[in-house]
């Protein structure tokens, strides 16, 4: 029972809008490396606020290693008003990769058999030489299991460890399937909106879920899913 008096409040925490989520119709986007817009930046600077004004003080602060999770990250930090600390970057937790699909049209990729394909296969789908869902699963969970449920460097110390993790919308709905179980397709539609926080905790009865996609600090800057009433899951940006 090495987690009887140990337990994570884990903040997973997508990053702001990007340049690639803004681009109707792409199957992924150009730069896999795209930057924020300026109202990304916003958004990360509301969950920060929202974050600080409710009291949350972090243990640490992990963020995808793509440079829209770290500007998110330094948003975050800056709305929470400690501009200043220190955070780790990790690559197994970036977005799904699939080179052969960037800067392309789905309608070009997509069409009704290959979409087929993917509702048949699910987490086992691969484009040309992307990922599937699996790959982006078993890379963030086994970091997630190594870095921090698993890691003995947290449970020599009793209590609740409050943790960020800044990602990506389909490695966090992988994430999703491997916390809950969930039935894959189900996962690849579940909303995760730019900025969203999503609240979950591990403990000695395992995890438990506190909500999922909570934009409400974001409701005033718009989101690029809800005012262009994007269909979501999949399209790796």
């Amino acid at each position: 029972m090495i987690h009887d008096n140990v337990e994570f409040d884990f903040y997973f925490i997508r990053h702001g809008e990007s340049q690639s989520n803004i681009t109707p119709g792409i199957a992924a986007g150009v730069n896999f490396d795209a930057p924020m817009t300026d109202r990304g930046h916003k958004q990360a600077e509301a969950a920060g606020t929202r974050l600080g004004n409710e009291g949350v003080k972090f243990d640490k602060i992990y963020s995808s290693s793509l440079v829209r999770a770290v500007q998110t990250t330094e948003g975050v930090l800056k709305g929470m008003g400690i501009p200043d600390t220190d955070f780790e970057r990790v690559d197994a937790i970036i977005e799904k990769q699939t080179p052969g699909w960037r800067g392309k049209l789905a309608k070009d990729v997509m069409p009704t058999e290959v979409r087929l394909l993917m509702a048949e296969k699910g987490k086992y789908f691969k484009a040309a030489d992307g990922e599937t869902m699996r790959w982006v699963e078993r890379r963030a969970s086994n970091w997630l299991e190594d870095e921090i449920l698993y890691n003995p460097d947290w449970y020599q110390k009793d209590g609740t460890h409050t943790l960020a993790i800044v990602s990506h919308g389909d490695t966090m709905r992988a994430l999703l399937h491997y916390i809950t179980g969930i039935d894959n397709r189900l996962a690849m539609r579940t909303d995760i909106f730019n900025c969203s926080i999503s609240r979950f905790r591990f403990g000695k009865l395992g995890w438990s879920i506190g909500s999922i996609n909570d934009s409400s600090h974001t409701l005033a800057l718009g989101d690029i899913v809800r005012d262009e009433k994007i269909v979501q899951g999949g399209l790796g940006v």
